[in-house]
């Protein structure tokens, strides 16, 4: 029987999988409800000429591109969880909550993440909303408006962030990231309709070939780990002897998954909204800060340079905050687990961070490369076609995007997979 077939067989699962598609087509619903006095062409023109609004906009949800009422959608909690993963470098108390407190820490933790999403979409209404006013995109506003548009926004946020919390608890995917998985995925005919009228049928052809080699090199890295085998000593207590397995330690390739593109993405956006924020100051200095910006954004190979750096770097930086060899060393020792050959102790925590070092220069150099190439063929496409970056552009679901529908997609089946599984082991 077929997982499809076999998960709609059980009813406990077809409920949940019902509950999820209409969680998402509400959020959906939200995110085509516009604000009021909207300029729909200035809104589109905006789009097209800032491809940073466009990483925006799918981490949104799709909710970002037609000023919805959920125009913000998940990115200031996905902000949020960043800073508080940040932030347990800084404070130890945070660290030990989040990794030595169990479930109930880790509730707490993410709890704190909840609140400071508020002031995070406070701060992001504002700023996107004044961005909007300077752009002739929607009427200045006064101030009793913007307070009222500021606090619709945010209320938009949490409702998104609930909504996501809700596809949670169904335990067939992760609800934040499904919600940026809808964007995507409606985002996908219209963006295909524009390129097949811009482009040629070689060009689609050929980068249609380019995204499944993408497709695959994503599926091939995520999958990967090393194995390191873990072997446990005998123990005996009184007649009984207990130990003596054998096991192994899966070490992801890819370890930091898509926290680093959205770190990256993050310092992308950053200096765009601090040139915002000095307009409110100093108008010549903003206005002199984006122009700054806009040119370094437009020099599509220095951008993309600086956006693999960022990735490469990010995912050194989180995967040695998810992934600890003194502390992995530790608890391996505790529970009499250790590695043949080596030594427990100084000699087992080196062989981690050496093997560490190593896979994570694959996975990081990987992330990197799917992060850049569409960017590169885009700018080929413009060179050879001579059609510009406005028309390649129309197939802008970048290597970001498709690591995020790949990523997502393999998660939600590993869940549903396991749920199939647990009610198979029921029944025998």
């Amino acid at each position: 029987m077929s997982r499809i077939a076999k998960l709609f067989s059980v009813p406990e699962l077809r409920n949940r999988v019902l509950a999820v598609l209409g969680l998402l087509i509400a959020y959906r619903a939200l995110a085509a409800i516009p604000i009021p006095e909207v300029d729909s062409s200035r809104l589109a023109e905006f789009f097209s000429s800032n491809s940073i609004l466009g990483f925006l906009n799918f981490f949104s949800g799709g909710g970002l591109e037609s000023l919805s009422l959920v125009m913000l959608g998940v990115s200031p909690y996905i902000t949020a969880t960043i800073i508080m993963q940040l932030l347990t470098i800084i404070f130890p108390r945070l660290k030990e909550m989040y990794y030595e407190d169990g479930e109930r820490g880790k509730a707490k933790f993410n709890r704190i993440s909840r609140y400071a999403t508020v002031p995070l979409a406070v701060i992001s209404g504002y700023g996107f909303l004044s961005l909007l006013v300077s752009q002739s995109i929607i009427p200045p506003l006064a101030w009793t408006d913007m307070l009222g548009s500021v606090a619709i926004i945010t209320a938009g946020s949490m409702a998104a962030l609930w909504i996501g919390e809700l596809i949670t608890e169904q335990k067939i995917g992760n609800g934040v990231s499904l919600i940026i998985f809808s964007g995507i995925i409606a985002g996908l005919p219209s963006q295909l309709g524009l390129a097949y009228q811009t482009l040629t049928p070689d060009v689609l052809i050929g980068y249609a070939i380019v995204a499944l080699i993408i497709i695959l090199g994503i599926v091939y890295v995520t999958e990967g780990e090393r194995r390191i085998p873990i072997a446990y000593a005998r123990q005996v207590r009184g007649n009984k002897v207990y130990g003596g397995s054998a096991s192994y330690l899966p070490v992801k390739v890819n370890s930091a998954g898509m926290i680093p593109l959205i770190f990256a993405i993050s310092v992308l956006t950053f200096p765009q909204f601090i040139a915002q924020a000095i307009g409110l100051i100093s108008p010549a200095w903003g206005s002199q800060l984006a122009e700054w910006v806009n040119a370094f954004l437009a020099n599509t190979w220095a951008y993309s340079a600086f956006y693999f750096v960022l990735v490469f770097g990010f995912t050194y930086f989180y995967t040695s905050i998810m992934f600890n060899p003194s502390e992995i060393s530790k608890n391996l020792q505790r529970s009499g687990g250790f590695i043949p050959g080596i030594r427990p102790g100084e000699q087992t925590e080196n062989m981690f961070q050496r093997v560490l070092s190593r896979i994570t220069f694959f996975g990081a150099l990987t992330l990197g490369i799917v992060a850049v190439i569409p960017t590169a063929i885009q700018a080929l496409i413009s060179l050879v076609t001579g059609t510009g970056m406005a028309a390649s552009s129309s197939l802008a679901l970048s290597g970001t995007a498709i690591l995020i529908v790949v990523a997502v997609a393999l998660e939600s089946m590993r869940q549903i997979d396991s749920q199939l599984s647990l009610r198979d082991y029921d029944r025998n």
